[in-house]
């Protein structure tokens, strides 16, 4: 993923994420679920392009299909970082979109991010990673991690991040042909909501489970098709709240190996894990 900027335009990385376990822990009065998780970056996914208008205007290309620009978390994000700074400036935003929707790689999230530091850049707004961070959390809970740019152990409804130093190895991701609805995973009466909360991450974060995968395998069979597949090969598992399933490779020769022989059944790709996201290190150069 390239980045480049100039005075008036600039083009950054919004990259995937997994998460290496998931565990629903509760939940709370106000309807959200208390988590514990481990977030980690890999090396793929979108890029946005942001162009300077100076009318305030903000525009986004291509529109996602099924998705109004004003859903849009990109617009979203803009609008909010407009509304906190009272910033009278706009921006022509083009959206190169490789990351699934609905894939549990945080696409949405990692977009949002990725536009609040580029037009805090572009705006010559001067607000911190922390007040970054807190508008992101009002977009979404994965927001703030892809804002602060670490591979993160995540507890709260995600919000409360503390970085880890985990091993880089290489992935294998899958994209079933089904798109899962978070909000659906989290209100269905089924879900897991009463894991034990870890006092410690312990060292193998295989020993752990994603809390949401039994349930979205039950409801979507390419998903649970997808992970067996993958388990033939490797330690492998659900991300999120789906459907992207992921295996773990030692070696990218390896992990390229197991993707070319899913070609003729999935979409996918492979990727390494990343402790830094490239869009905190293009920026922090």
């Amino acid at each position: 993923m390239t980045a480049q900027t100039t005075n008036t335009a600039l083009t950054l990385p919004s990259p995937a994420k997994l998460n290496l376990f998931l565990h629903i822990n509760g939940r709370r009065t106000d309807g959200y679920h208390e988590l514990q998780t481990v977030f980690q970056f890999v090396d793929y996914g979108d890029t946005l392009s942001f162009h300077l208008r100076s009318d305030g205007e903000l525009t986004l290309s291509p529109s996602l299909p099924g998705v109004a620009d004003a859903d849009n978390l990109i617009i979203k994000a803009a609008r909010k970082l407009q509304q906190a700074t009272e910033c009278t400036l706009g921006a022509d935003i083009k959206l190169e979109k490789r990351l699934p929707m609905g894939g549990g790689i945080g696409g949405g999230s990692s977009n949002a991010a990725t536009t609040l530091h580029g037009l805090n850049q572009l705006w010559q707004l001067g607000l911190s990673e922390a007040q970054l961070a807190d508008i992101g959390l009002s977009l979404g809970a994965d927001v703030p991690v892809f804002v602060r740019g670490k591979a993160a152990y995540a507890e709260g409804v995600g919000e409360k991040l503390r970085p880890v130093t985990l091993p880089e190895p290489w992935y294998v991701v899958l994209r079933p042909d089904c798109h899962v609805s978070t909000a659906e995973v989290f209100c269905d009466p089924g879900l897991p909501r009463n894991t034990k909360k870890l006092e410690k991450l312990p060292e193998d974060l295989w020993q752990l489970n994603n809390d949401c995968q039994k349930l979205v395998c039950d409801k979507h069979p390419a998903v649970e098709k997808a992970l067996q597949w993958l388990l033939e090969y490797a330690p492998a598992r659900m991300t999120g709240t789906g459907s992207c399933v992921f295996a773990q490779f030692d070696s990218q020769i390896q992990a390229n190996a197991c993707l070319a022989a899913a070609a003729d059944t999935y979409q996918g790709f492979v990727a390494q894990g990343i402790n830094s996201s490239p869009l905190l290190k293009y920026l922090n150069t």
